[in-house]
């Protein structure tokens, strides 16, 4: 038995556009209900949200039976916790502060068992391969595995050429808050400086062949993102989400 068929990787591919949702509650109940929703892909955020690998073990977990692919946003781009989210049954991750080529590359091999990569062999005892069932994981993971970088400061947009040059790198995400910040437009990611950087950006991803991703959190950005041609866009978090209709149904109710 193969490695099972990323559809997310596939359409990613075909150049499908891809609706998703930021996952920063860290508790896998709340990614199952968020897995009822509809959304293409979600967010578990390693970064940002208060996880560690038993928590995204939790959340795949919760997700194993819903339509929405889980995204694994690691908090750096370390080798070895490439290797735990692989082995708890990743088959996207989401790498931040992506800024060259080498680190690119560095993200491929950790991705991928040898000879090409770096991927320690232990999948007998791991989820992904169900605990020793999928007989044939190690000789057909390595295709299945959708790998996202994110670049999301000066550095990482001047080499971005170079970095999307890399093979085995699926799509870009392009980081507005950190991106803002870092040009100097802190809090404004809707700067006219910063939608012309990333509006730029996106258009070089998709003119290589990559996939182009970004997060918008109000409206109007998020609208602006998809008119840029943002292929896996994510579309609200569901932190925020629950916090922006709490306070309005309170409002709502505390003014009568």
């Amino acid at each position: 038995m193969p490695a099972p068929k990323n559809t997310f990787k596939t359409a990613l591919a075909n150049g499908e556009r891809q609706i998703g949702c930021w996952m920063s509650f860290a508790e896998g109940s709340v990614a199952e209900i968020m897995g009822t929703a509809g959304f293409d892909w979600l967010v578990i955020d390693g970064e940002h949200g208060p996880n560690d690998i038993r928590s995204i073990r939790d959340q795949l977990m919760a997700l194993q039976a819903s339509p929405s692919h889980p995204v694994v946003r690691l908090p750096i781009g370390e080798t070895w916790m490439v290797k735990q989210a692989l082995d708890a049954g990743a088959q996207n991750i989401l790498i931040p502060m992506i800024e060259t080529a080498d680190q690119a590359r560095e993200m491929v091999r950790a991705c991928q068992y040898p000879p090409h990569g770096t991927r320690g062999v232990g999948a007998t005892a791991a989820r992904a391969t169900l605990f020793g069932s999928i007989s044939e994981y190690i000789q057909t993971a390595d295709q299945e595995i959708c790998l996202l970088l994110q670049v999301e400061n000066r550095a990482g947009i001047e080499n971005l050429d170079e970095i999307l040059a890399v093979e085995g790198v699926d799509g870009i995400f392009i980081g507005p808050a950190d991106l803002s910040t870092d040009m100097g437009h802190q809090g404004n990611s809707a700067h006219p400086e910063v939608r012309a950087v990333t509006a730029d950006a996106i258009t070089r991803i998709r003119a290589s062949g990559k996939s182009p991703g970004i997060l918008g959190v109000a409206e109007e950005a998020t609208q602006a993102y998809f008119d840029m041609g943002a292929e896996f866009l994510a579309v609200g978090i569901d932190v925020v989400l629950l916090a922006q209709t709490a306070r309005s149904l309170a409002a709502k109710w505390q003014a009568k």
